[in-house]
């Protein structure tokens, strides 16, 4: 019988500090300034980049880091809910995968972004925003779009395989994971490298090896997919 893992060991919230910047160091410096600064500049950020450039960690990390300040933050991604209602007591609204909005989000994307850029009452807030594509090839509404991609806008590159490992180590380290030079030889080169599916990955990895009571080990991996 298995044992039921307990949340201990599993992934942390992503911090900017536990992004490895690699050829995006100037966006990584200027996302660093944008949440540590007192008063954001209400002029957009938009990043883009392919799957696993490491766009929805940076964004989580952005908000992680805004609510350490104590500021609540507003969250889109495409699968939250329609419609949702805009807060004012918001210091910033953080969109996710725009490229995927659906017309009610991307209405509901459209009415945040007016609402925090140019409020009727109160001081304007900031926008991070994040995509697969850049602002001109988004399959968007044109005024989504266009606001989207008037600001700062920066492209994601992918890392090379010496720095994905590097990511995928120190992720297991955060996480009180060891993993040898065996597994992730075995891991990288039966698998997608893009970052978040070996995120993903490691987060299966370690709930199998804490319901097994088992280190990983590539007869664990083995074992895990033929479970799954």
């Amino acid at each position: 019988m298995k044992q039921i893992a307990l949340d201990i060991g599993l992934a942390p919230e992503p911090t900017l500090d536990g992004f490895l910047p690699g050829r995006n160091v100037q966006m990584a410096q200027h996302l660093r300034l944008w949440t540590e600064s007192a008063t954001r500049s209400p002029v957009p950020t938009y990043l883009w980049g392919p799957s696993g450039s490491g766009k929805t960690h940076l964004l989580r990390a952005a908000r992680q880091a805004l609510r350490e300040q104590g500021a609540a933050v507003g969250w889109l991604d495409a699968d939250s809910p329609p419609r949702l209602p805009f807060d004012d007591a918001w210091e910033a609204v953080l969109m996710d995968d725009v490229h995927r909005y659906g017309a009610e989000l991307q209405h509901t994307a459209f009415q945040w972004f007016v609402q925090a850029v140019a409020p009727e009452n109160g001081r304007p807030r900031a926008v991070l925003a994040a995509g697969e594509l850049p602002p001109a090839d988004l399959p968007l509404r044109e005024d989504l779009r266009t606001r989207l991609g008037w600001g700062h806008v920066f492209e994601l590159h992918l890392l090379p395989e010496s720095d994905v490992r590097a990511v995928l180590r120190r992720a297991a380290d955060a996480r009180g994971v060891f993993l040898s030079d065996e597994v992730m030889n075995f891991v990288l080169g039966r698998f997608s490298r893009d970052l978040g599916s070996l995120m993903q990955l490691l987060d299966h990895l370690d709930r199998y090896a804490l319901q097994t009571q088992r280190a990983i080990t590539i007869p664990l991996v083995k074992s895990m997919l033929q479970d799954e």
